[in-house]
């Protein structure tokens, strides 16, 4: 099956990305997950462990006497990138070729296709800018899942939802047999 890098920001959304990483890892995937700082706020890396049974990558400049860059080694590593919960933060340092951290470093030096799955306050997706940084990102080919519409966890109602893991799984599959061509 494919290897799949699973790249996750600060978000409530990230318990649906363990269940992501979990259906993927079930069906033969190979699942390594990369998690940017703030997202250590919401849950630690043991429950992608636990479902991957792959190492988390959290830090860039992790004291390694072997010192391995990893943000290369991952970058060279997957067939696809998948952004899930990609919030507004991370949709807006991607626009603009920032690498602060050992996931948006990996994206800067990545050549695969990159899925990204949304996941936000409805105003802030709604957001000018968060909107012209989507359509850089798209015109540099990226891909994006749109956010559903639905309850959100700051307790408003519009689209911010992060997709369902049920409906990203497809989504893969089909930008993985458009890039095998």
């Amino acid at each position: 099956m494919a290897r799949i890098l699973l790249g996750a920001s600060a978000g409530v959304a990230l318990f649906k990305s363990v269940d992501l990483a979990s259906k993927l890892t079930q069906r033969g995937d190979e699942v390594r997950v990369v998690l940017t700082p703030h997202a250590l706020k919401f849950l630690t890396p043991l429950a992608f462990r636990a479902v991957t049974r792959q190492p988390v990558y959290v830090d860039a400049f992790e004291d390694d006497p072997a010192y391995r860059p990893e943000h290369i080694s991952l970058s060279e590593w997957g067939e696809i990138v998948v952004l899930a919960p990609a919030t507004a933060d991370l949709i807006g340092r991607m626009a603009m070729g920032l690498g602060d951290n050992l996931l948006t470093l990996t994206l800067l030096a990545c050549q695969m296709p990159i899925l990204v799955a949304p996941a936000m306050n409805d105003r802030m997706w709604a957001n000018p800018i968060v909107q012209m940084n989507v359509a850089r990102l798209k015109e540099a080919g990226h891909h994006f899942l749109e956010p559903g519409t639905g309850h959100l966890a700051c307790g408003s109602f519009g689209p911010g939802r992060m997709a369902e893991p049920d409906a990203i799984v497809p989504a893969i599959d089909a930008l993985l047999r458009k890039s095998s061509k």
